[in-house]
């Protein structure tokens, strides 16, 4: 069994012992975060480990791997499920809340620049360049992410095989029910192979300190979990009176009620939910035409963040900026809210040894599935000589020179304008 790569960069003390983040700060960093998340889900999911497990070591990478594994079983954005997993961690129900509206703030901003001028003048063609530029670099750092997931989850050869399997599995078939079994199953090797205390993963050092209960991570945590129910009602509370304030039309509840709906029946991420979206916005209730549809997807590739912002144009569309905030907080508030109450139940939970032992197969599992998603970006666009070449160019610059994240996608969007 080799050591924990966690422990050889940084103790377990370093990251107990380190100062909380501040709010402002945790506010920034998602909006960072945001900013430079463009792709899908798990470039988000990505991007968020290269900013708060690699470079400011706030979390391990098996606590985001948890949360990972957490939002993929619940409803909702996994991408935003996550960011709110992670700002719970840090910082209880404020953090979780600043979390959620950092991260979604910069997709939902460029959604609505976006969506106007597509409104406005019909297409957003001019654009293409820039996102075929993108694109490569956008499967460099989730590979670079499921490497530096793998060092973390995998330590025997057992769950270096569940990973390699649960990869080809998700290639071969992928979807939401194959990723739920996925898990079931690793789950399930997890607590046969490491079920007892001397032989569970979760014992080494490195892990142990990602265990560890938040009040360890951050002194605010105990009064955040005293005031958690009244802050979590708050999250619903304070959107929908928002709403009734601003609210010039009865079409602004409507949007809120049916995105809220969609929002908890969007089981699997967002290339899930774009048949649910479609039947409800183009059949049902006729917000889009079939063309806009397909169009709102593509701008939606041109924006940051999670694949479920095309929510805002269509809120934008039927009632303008209004509409727009009123979908978006209808699609990312409820699911966020049951991640934010299952979070908690996890951190009560996380200590049993057989909790640990399930989750040492799912996590390396879900390490496994990191590299079966960049697999399906790369697929999803003409392999060229110079996309390859982009995209080895932004790994050596992710894993040798460890770049930023967001330095990399400026710089992939530049080539892309010049070169593509």
């Amino acid at each position: 069994m080799r050591p924990d790569p966690l422990t050889l960069q940084a103790p377990p003390s370093a990251l107990t012992a380190a100062a909380p983040v501040s709010l402002a700060m945790l506010a920034l960093l998602f909006l960072r975060i945001g900013c430079t998340s463009v792709g899908g889900f798990m470039a988000m999911v990505s991007v968020t480990q290269q900013v708060l497990c690699e470079r400011r070591r706030l979390l391990a990478p098996a606590e985001l791997l948890d949360g990972l594994a957490l939002a993929s079983v619940l409803p909702g954005p996994v991408a935003v499920n996550v960011a709110a997993y992670a700002g719970y961690r840090l910082r209880g129900v404020a953090g979780a809340a600043i979390a959620i509206v950092c991260a979604v703030l910069p997709a939902f901003l460029c959604m609505v620049a976006l969506g106007s001028l597509y409104l406005r003048y019909g297409g957003m063609a001019a654009l293409g360049p820039v996102f075929r530029g993108i694109a490569p670099a956008i499967v460099a750092i989730v590979l670079a992410a499921g490497w530096r997931l793998w060092q973390s989850a995998v330590r025997d050869r057992r769950q270096a095989a569940l990973g390699v399997a649960a990869a080809v599995v998700m290639v071969a078939l992928p979807g939401l029910a194959t990723t739920l079994a996925v898990m079931a199953i690793a789950a399930a090797i997890g607590y046969r192979c490491y079920g007892s205390p001397a032989h569970t993963p979760a014992a080494s050092a490195g892990t142990a300190a990602s265990a560890a209960p938040l009040s360890s991570m951050s002194p605010m945590a105990p009064a955040g979990r005293r005031r958690g129910p009244q802050r979590l009602a708050a999250l619903l509370v304070l959107p929908l009176g928002a709403l009734a304030v601003l609210s010039a039309s009865p079409i602004l509840l409507q949007l809120l009620g049916v995105f809220s709906s969609m929002s908890l029946l969007a089981f699997g991420g967002g290339y899930v939910f774009i048949p649910l979206l479609q039947h409800t916005v183009v059949d049902a209730y006729h917000w889009l035409t079939p063309r806009e549809f397909v169009d709102a997807l593509a701008i939606t590739q041109l924006s940051p963040g999670p694949a479920m912002i095309s929510s805002a144009l269509v809120g934008l569309k039927v009632a303008g900026l209004a509409g727009a905030a009123a979908a978006t907080i209808g699609m990312f508030v409820p699911s966020a809210v049951l991640m934010i109450a299952a979070s908690g139940a996890m951190q009560r939970v996380r200590a049993s040894v057989s909790v640990q032992a399930a989750l040492s197969g799912m996590r390396a599992a879900l390490a496994g599935m990191v590299f079966a998603a960049a697999f399906t970006i790369g697929n999803a666009h003409p392999v060229q000589p110079l996309a390859v070449a982009w995209c080895a160019a932004a790994l050596f610059a992710l894993l040798r020179l460890r770049l930023d994240a967001a330095l990399i996608v400026l710089a992939a969007a530049l080539g892309g304008w010049l070169f593509f």
